[in-house]
């Protein structure tokens, strides 16, 4: 899974185009610099230096006044670097029954260490799963990913039923939360309601209601 030549690409490289590969999951969009700069914590001007070194390598388009879009080349590189860490996160606690709100961290850290080959040990030993902990699937070994169509906690109307089925792993606290309240993928819910003024939702699961902020309900996936 390499991007040009016979040189594996950098973890610095892997990491721009993972989070361009994030930034763009809507048809037609675009990452811009101050995106990139903000999900990967660097100056402005240290995103423009490298997307124009990923321009160069055929990774990433440059829309004039927009942004960047990944090539077809890009987005593969970028769906390996993903089939690694959510196959690192499934093994992670699968095997070391690492809780779900901090193995994201752990995968983000072996995630450029780990060979192609051994991943694809780990994929063999796990049975070749789908999803990762938190629900995002995960890229087949010929690098498809199927998505699947879901929507927002936030956006049921009351007595609407519907599958938990991904939660955002970007903040460990509402991974935390969500899993002291015994809340995980595949739960059958009910939205109950949501009380005035920006208030709470109010959800059951199983024989148990829940209150849910809007932070939390918005990273919550269901289908």
């Amino acid at each position: 899974m390499q991007a040009t030549g016979s040189r594996a690409p950098s973890s610095a490289v892997e990491d721009y185009v993972k989070a361009i590969y994030s930034l763009t999951r809507r048809p037609a969009a675009t990452a811009t610099t101050t995106e990139l700069a903000e999900r990967l914590g660097l100056s402005a001007g240290s995103v423009s230096t490298m997307v124009k070194r990923l321009d160069e390598a055929g990774l990433v388009d440059h829309v004039p006044y927009q942004g960047v879009q990944l090539t077809a080349e890009g987005e593969r590189l970028a769906l390996g670097v993903i089939r690694r860490h959510r196959l690192l996160e499934a093994f992670l606690v699968s095997a070391l029954d690492i809780p779900w709100d901090e193995v994201h961290g752990y995968a983000e850290e072996l995630e450029h260490a780990a060979s192609d080959e051994l991943i694809e040990v780990i994929a063999e030993k796990l049975g070749d799963p789908s999803a990762d902990p938190h629900g995002d699937p995960i890229p087949s070994r010929d690098l498809a990913i199927d998505e699947g169509a879901t929507d927002s906690l936030a956006n049921l109307a009351p007595g609407a039923r519907a599958t938990l089925v991904r939660v955002s792993d970007s903040d460990p606290a509402v991974l935390r939360h969500l899993g002291e309240q015994g809340i995980g993928i595949g739960d059958e819910l009910e939205m109950v309601g949501r009380q005035p003024f920006e208030g709470p939702f109010e959800v059951r699961i199983g024989d148990r209601d829940h209150s849910l902020s809007p932070i939390l309900a918005r990273a919550i996936r269901v289908r």
